[in-house]
């Protein structure tokens, strides 16, 4: 089959389930003195806005737009600052087709190489994994505005919100919505983590974080010095080695480097599909243990990395200081001190709602899971304890009745949902469970919203559809 020919079958496929039935969508028109309302504007043009603009458009949802701050081809991290080579999810599990098979990745990939090469690909190439997602937004007709930034979020009452927008996509200044979902991926909950004794103590010209972009080619033949054992760390080691770097030293706090990866037992225990039946104590549990292990690197990066001989890591070594020289970035550990040319920061992110400049309006009204859970202090993590209390449908809960009506319509599809939903928003692994719940919610929202009209209209509903004429019988 060629990739012509799986284009027809999607469109087959999906008119065997009556999708789309754009003369049937039942979501009215809202009016505004300002313009157009959007039934959903969806913030995120990455897997995860892409998913749900179609879950969206399955339920006859299709008065939406998805907006996207990168320009058309480069959204989310896939060909930006992830440097893995492969995608780290199992290649069979199935993730944003939504159950539709002619939609997954197995089959774009058959389409283009053959049931062979599928049988031989052990994980999905990075690139490829971006390829396919565009794909999948062209083959869906997914209505995407790129180089538009949403800057703020403004409750305007009525169930209607005002985004502030700019960019060189953008027509006007605002948007407005009804329902808005926040899919910003891994980062849109917070913000990337870099410690302050680092950020304090050197010119930016000596670090960088991983999310950030790096002229690998002005560091070929440097020594460079990475903090952080995560599955990032051994990416960017790699990346670092492969792209002429002559030396990569990475620090690894632990004794031992994390040998167990959670996600695998994640996929197959049933834990993610239900992890909204879990009380809370269970999943600041289920979390605090996650949290524990972290992602280790795939054993392949790993064995990419090692094979190289400048590759150095340094076990039970955190960072205690930095400073700047003549030389370059100074590094002092319990055990050494170091001299690197370079500097990269795999220290994860912090999600706290409060450091989202789009959320500067409502973020006083959001609930944060240090205000509904109170640990035992044996394991009470700060860290979970700033992550937003949403429902099990990703909606924000408001901390008062002044937040009810500014918070009413806005879902956090993003990874900041990870405590109170599970490993969903941000993970293949979970994408496909999320997306059904997140929809349903939207959904049922707009419903209730114009529910007095619906009803109304249904009981006044006198439309003729008989026109026979029966024969009666004459005595």
């Amino acid at each position: 089959m060629s990739l012509e020919a799986l284009n027809e079958q999607v469109k087959k496929d999906l008119s065997y389930i009556a999708h789309p039935v754009c003369t049937v969508d039942w979501v009215k028109p809202t009016s505004h003195p300002e313009g157009h309302v959007y039934d959903v504007v969806v913030i995120g043009g990455g897997q995860s806005g892409l998913s749900t603009a179609f879950g969206l458009k399955r339920e006859r949802i299709t008065n939406i737009t998805v907006l996207d701050e990168n320009p058309a081809g480069i959204e989310g991290p896939w060909v930006t600052y992830a440097r893995m080579v492969t995608l780290r999810t199992p290649k069979h599990l199935p993730s944003i087709d939504l159950g539709i098979p002619s939609l997954t990745f197995q089959s774009w990939w058959i389409a283009q190489h053959g049931q062979e090469a599928w049988a031989q690909l052990d994980k999905i190439p990075r690139d490829k994994w971006m390829n396919y997602l565009k794909w999948y937004r062209e083959v869906l007709e997914l209505p995407v505005q790129n180089e538009v930034k949403v800057d703020l979020i403004e409750p305007l009452g009525d169930g209607v919100h005002r985004l502030r927008i700019s960019g060189n996509g953008a027509k006007t200044n605002s948007l407005l919505a009804r329902k808005v979902v926040l899919a910003t991926g891994i980062q849109g909950g917070g913000e990337w983590h870099v410690p302050d004794f680092i950020k304090n103590n050197l010119p930016k010209t000596l670090y960088a974080h991983t999310s950030e972009a790096i002229d690998f080619n002005a560091l070929k033949g440097k020594r460079i010095g990475i903090l952080g054992g995560g599955a990032s760390a051994f990416d960017n080691a790699n990346f670092a080695l492969s792209s002429g770097v002559k030396e990569v030293h990475t620090f690894i706090r632990r004794k031992e480097m994390v040998r167990v990866n959670p996600m695998r037992i994640l996929e197959q225990s049933g834990i993610i599909e239900r992890y909204h039946s879990l009380n809370d104590e269970e999943k600041y549990a289920a979390m605090l243990h996650f949290f524990k292990f972290n992602q280790p690197p795939t054993n392949d990066t790993f064995n990419r990395a090692n094979a190289w001989e400048g590759f150095h890591v340094h076990l039970d070594s955190p960072w205690l200081e930095v400073s700047a020289s003549e030389e370059g970035a100074v590094v002092h550990t319990p055990h050494d001190t170091f001299t690197f040319d370079y500097l990269i920061i795999s220290t994860g992110l912090i999600t706290d709602p409060g450091l989202r400049p789009e959320l500067k309006q409502i973020e006083q009204f959001i609930t944060r899971w240090g205000d509904v859970y109170k640990a035992n202090p044996d394991i009470a993590n700060p860290v979970i304890d700033a992550h937003p209390y949403l429902s099990k449908s990703f909606a924000f809960v408001p901390n008062s009745e002044e937040g009810k009506a500014a918070l009413y319509g806005l879902f956090a599809f993003n990874y900041s949902a990870l405590i109170s939903c599970g490993v969903s928003a941000s993970a293949l692994s979970g994408i496909r469970y999320a997306v059904p719940k997140l929809v349903t919610a939207i959904a049922d929202e707009l419903f209730l919203d114009d529910k007095a009209t619906i009803l109304k209209n249904y009981f006044e509903y006198d439309v003729i559809e008989f026109t026979g004429n029966p024969k009666i019988p004459t005595k």
